[in-house]
């Protein structure tokens, strides 16, 4: 049997650059609480003992910026300078612009708020309809905060990576071929307590026996002996640098666009967002195996100005066929996917780590004792299958 390996990473929520991103995205929903129209385009650069937050925002709500900063770096972990960033104590540095009139007079009229192409990827490999490498890397690092945040790894600290090797024949995923786990440490731990802990209570119970023969698979935990220099003390972080962890690991392109700390008139997030959407329900309904669209915008312009499909050779039609299936049943506009998908909620804190597709939609609770339910992941509901199986003639 021929095998070829791919790889994928993800990140803990303590890494440099998901601080960014849950900062941005913090912002962006603490203003869309008070302020659904809002356009934010947060951006924020972490390093040692201070965040520096710009962009451009045009909005009527006032949010405290330096508090949601402080607070969110509390629930992370960054309670101690030795961790690199101390959310009680960190500068916290400012500089907003509003969004460029230019550009709002072609949001205002439902148009897109930025030129660019956007991707959504599904395969019938996961049960999540994601590709197996990156979901189980999210596993690994998922596990690895909980655990530190549970207080049964004591001497782990914030930062942390995990990346996973997936051995294919063809495109059908046979077993995991290495994992590699760096985790932020306490100066005191013993390295092999530490590599101890992480291959039994991380690696071993992530992973599905069906993937992992212990004996044939290597483990590379903590690779350079010592990780105890981490988070914004050891990397500066910034937003939007995790673009593969954020969507589909590698596997499927992607526009280059990031998602977090932008409101939904920015296809960047919404077009990627409803590109996963229709994506994920053409798999689904059994159109292909492997399904990837394309979904460009022209700047002020609402309807796409192209939307491209492949199937890699697994759809049931021609590629052009199902294309015309998906622009049928999808409405790619922005104002139209912001409204199916309830995207003027404060929604995006939560996709902020381990990945913004391949979650379970769920509701919570925003605003506090007063406030209201919403929707999270509603992009990740396999809602048009029906009508895509009617289209189709399944």
């Amino acid at each position: 049997m021929s095998l070829r390996l791919f790889t994928s990473e993800s990140v803990t929520e303590g890494h440099p650059d998901k601080i960014a991103d849950q900062l941005s995205d913090a912002i962006l929903d603490q203003i869309l609480l008070q302020d659904p129209r809002a356009r934010v385009a947060a951006e924020v650069l972490v390093t040692t003992g201070m965040a520096l937050i710009s962009g451009e925002i045009t909005t009527d709500a006032y949010v405290e910026i330096p508090a949601i900063v402080r607070q969110t770096l509390i629930d992370i972990g960054y309670v101690h300078p030795d961790f690199g960033i101390d959310g009680n104590t960190c500068a916290v540095l400012t500089t907003i612009d509003q969004q460029a009139l230019d550009i709002a007079q072609g949001v205002d009229t439902g148009g897109a708020g930025d030129q660019g192409m956007m991707y959504g990827y599904a395969t019938d490999e996961t049960e999540s309809l994601m590709p197996a490498p990156i979901t189980l890397a999210h596993d690994l690092t998922h596990r690895l905060a909980s655990l530190r945040k549970s207080g049964e790894l004591p001497w782990a600290r914030p930062d942390g990576k995990a990346q996973v090797s997936m051995a294919y024949d063809g495109d059908r995923p046979v077993r995991v071929d290495t994992v590699v786990v760096s985790v932020q440490h306490d100066p005191d731990v013993e390295q092999e307590d530490l590599k101890e802990e992480i291959t039994q209570k991380v690696i071993l119970a992530s992973i599905p026996e069906e993937f992992l023969d212990p004996d044939a698979c290597t483990f590379h935990i903590n690779p350079t002996g010592r990780f105890v220099v981490g988070g914004p003390h050891g990397d500066t972080g910034l937003t939007g640098r995790k673009i593969m962890v954020d969507s589909y690991g590698g596997i499927g392109r992607h526009g280059g666009g990031a998602f977090s700390g932008k409101d939904a008139t920015k296809v960047d997030r919404s077009g990627a967002y409803a590109a996963r959407w229709a994506a994920k329900n053409m798999v689904a309904a059994g159109a292909a195996r492997r399904f990837e669209i394309q979904i460009a915008y022209a700047i002020g312009v609402a309807v796409p100005v192209a939307v491209y499909v492949d199937t890699f050779g697994t759809g049931i039609r021609p590629d052009d066929e199902l294309a015309a299936v998906v622009k049928e049943v999808f409405d790619f506009r922005p104002r139209a996917i912001i409204e199916g998908l309830g995207m003027e909620s404060p929604i995006f804190l939560p996709t902020a780590t381990y990945g913004h597709f391949g979650r379970d939609p769920r509701r919570l609770m925003v605003g506090g004792e007063e406030g209201r339910e919403v929707e999270l992941f509603n992009w990740e509901k396999t809602d048009r299958v029906e009508e895509l199986r009617d289209h189709l003639a399944l």
